[in-house]
């Protein structure tokens, strides 16, 4: 278990300059824990935390119930269960891929680190330039060198920071897959801090959105998509309309709620909400429609085009 307990952290131990408040989490092995956020938001800080780069005065973290005491305590910063691929990759630029990933192992037995090598070069798919210095690759390549570099020696915790943001979506879909997988397979517990939504729907078993270095919201995926209240939290997830329920619930005092595209849909029968076509955008299978009301933007999923300036009725899914 992986327990984590920020009553507050700041770099210059001002209360005024605070990066991180009041987050706490519990994560049990193999566990996935995606955290959410905006760049500036304290996602890198809380990385650096746990694995022991930074000192945590007001807060406390454990592995296996054994206190991580971080980088006072440590002579060589860094937890030994653990590894953190960083944003700034720790790779070799001199020497080959499998050269890189190999560095990471005992050496006692040539044939099993072999093994070893092939099956993450496999995993992060760069089976093509396994003999490639490093120096000769694309930023993506060697974000992927980095991943599997860090997973050599089967850390019981991984953390990775943006792991993917160099890389291309082509790959990315098929890597994030083979990763995740892998984790789950070798029952690795895993942090990711990313500010993808796409990234945390599909693969998190929890997610943590932070706010300025708090905790906006913390829940299974469903439960976060589900329970979306503000414009920030919205924003993270597409398009977020301002609505009056009032409109559609019979109470006479007006409330309102952000909901999402796929929460709304146009209405073949006149409702209380009406607005006028202004924008529509192309998604693949369907169209995000923009529609202007008397006093709000609305954003709404529907499978075909609506024509520019056309009224339409709106309603709840």
């Amino acid at each position: 278990m992986l327990n984590v307990t920020i009553d507050q952290f700041s770099y210059t131990n001002a209360p005024k300059n605070l990066i991180l408040e009041n987050i706490w989490f519990s994560l049990k092995a193999g566990e996935h824990l995606v955290v959410l956020g905006e760049s500036g938001c304290g996602k890198s800080t809380l990385l650096h935390l746990i694995y022991g780069l930074l000192h945590l005065e007001h807060g406390a973290l454990s592995w296996k119930d054994n206190p991580l005491l971080g980088p006072q305590h440590n002579l060589v910063p860094g937890e030994g269960a653990m590894k953190l691929v960083a944003q700034e990759f720790n790779v070799m630029p001199y020497i080959s891929v499998k050269e890189n990933i190999a560095t990471h192992l005992s050496r006692n037995n040539k044939i099993e680190d072999a093994a070893r090598v092939d099956e993450l070069i496999a995993v992060v798919a760069l089976e093509a330039h396994r003999d490639t210095k490093v120096k000769n690759l694309s930023g993506g390549q060697k974000q992927r060198v980095a991943l599997a570099k860090a997973l050599a020696d089967t850390p019981e915790v991984i953390l990775l920071d943006e792991p993917f943001s160099n890389i291309d979506t082509f790959r990315k879909n098929k890597l994030r897959r083979n990763l995740y997988g892998y984790l789950k397979a070798k029952n690795i517990t895993c942090i990711t801090a990313t500010h993808d939504s796409d990234e945390a729907l599909s693969f998190a078993d929890t997610i943590l959105m932070l706010r300025e270095g708090k905790k906006e919201m913390m829940g299974p995926p469903q439960e976060i998509i589900n329970n979306i209240v503000t414009p920030y939290q919205a924003g993270f997830f597409g398009s977020g309309s301002h609505v009056n329920m009032s409109l559609f619930d019979g109470h006479k005092k007006e409330h309102f709620k952000t909901l999402l595209p796929h929460q709304l849909k146009i209405s073949e029968t006149k409702t209380p909400l009406s607005g006028f076509v202004s924008k529509h955008y192309f998604k693949g299978h369907f169209y995000e429609l923009e529609i202007q009301t008397p006093t709000e933007t609305l954003f709404v999923n529907h499978p075909k085009k609506i024509a520019h300036n056309a009224v339409v009725f709106v309603t709840l899914v």
